[in-house]
């Protein structure tokens, strides 16, 4: 490893927030009982947020952002982990209090770390990255709650989104019909190539919602929060559930307990950043044997570490399709 690594790194002054990619030596590293060799990394919203300072994601200056990576450990205290070990990363507060992925070389608890799965390649793994992996969870827990296939339609909200793709993906070769909701008409092919059965547009979700509105979904994964996410339970089929993971929309949720006490919804929330570790290994286990790599490809696309700023306000503003990989060497 070399004695130099360029990395990003966001401070913070009277002025504000400030980002840059720098040159930084391994006295920079953050502690950590192993040290990882950064091949990829990923974009994923709350790393938009985080890079352009829109929320405060960061809590600790100076602190190089990106909530994912995978790599090749290069030294380890950690008696899971040895030299030559390919492993991945997700959350932990990585790229929130303690130095992440947009880096050339990271240090971090080995016990936040994932062994790569078998067939698995670090590219694919951060294609994947917190958002599929976050899909993942999502539909664990309406497998949990006894939805199949069977049950009725799923409804995907921010379809178009790293978390939306890669449900719909993995949700349409387990047999479920998958309902997406954008608002980017001109992505249909897209999400039809991914296994959508039908693609709805979400204005009407973000008009103010019924209690109770005519069911249609067996279950649903939302990123949205707000009215979306109001108008999601509204139209759950008795028994159903709605899996949360995200606020794209909003952080509130303007609803009543109708949805809950008089057609028995249930609401699960999707933590994946301090989610424990035998649930991370069932998710990534799960998404070695569901996902179809080859239509991982057609919702990923690579960058490379000076592209970064660049993806960060394009995820944010809503236009980035599926997945962005991030090439770190």
């Amino acid at each position: 490893m070399s004695d130099t690594f360029r990395a990003y790194q966001i401070t913070k002054d009277e002025d504000g927030q400030k980002v840059a990619l720098t040159t930084l030596t391994e006295h920079d590293l953050m502690d950590g009982d192993v040290t990882v060799k950064v091949e990829y990394s990923a974009i994923n919203y709350k790393d938009g947020l985080a890079m352009t300072g829109s929320a405060p994601v960061v809590r600790r200056f100076p602190l190089t952002p990106g909530i994912d990576f995978a790599g090749t450990v290069t030294a380890s205290e950690n008696s899971t982990f040895a030299a030559g070990d390919k492993v991945l990363l997700n959350g932990f507060g990585v790229g929130e209090v303690h130095s992440g992925g947009f880096s050339e070389v990271a240090r971090v608890d080995g016990n936040w770390l994932v062994p790569l799965p078998d067939g698995i390649t670090a590219r694919q793994a951060m294609a994947v990255g917190t958002a599929g992996y976050t899909a993942m969870l999502c539909i664990l827990a309406l497998e949990n709650h006894g939805i199949n296939p069977e049950s009725g339609d799923v409804l995907v909200t921010g379809a178009a989104g790293g978390v939306g793709s890669v449900a719909i993906a993995i949700l349409s070769k387990l047999g479920y019909r998958v309902v997406a909701v954008t608002g980017r008409s001109s992505e249909r092919d897209y999400l039809t190539s991914l296994g959508a059965s039908e693609i709805i547009d979400r204005q009407p979700f973000s008009e103010k919602a019924r209690p109770l509105a005519k069911e249609l979904w067996a279950g649903a994964i939302d990123v949205a929060g707000g009215n979306t996410l109001a108008n999601v339970l509204s139209q759950i089929t008795y028994g159903g559930a709605v899996a949360a993971c995200g606020l794209a929309d909003s952080m509130s949720l303007p609803t009543s307990v109708a949805p809950f006490i008089l057609r028995g919804v249930a609401l699960y929330g999707i933590d994946s950043v301090m989610a424990p570790m035998t649930k991370r290994q069932q998710a990534w286990q799960r998404i070695a044997e569901d996902l179809d790599f080859s239509k991982l490809e057609t919702l990923s696309n690579e960058i490379n570490l000076e592209e970064v700023p660049a993806a960060a306000e394009a995820i944010l503003a809503g236009t980035i399709r599926g997945r962005t990989v991030v090439k770190i060497i």
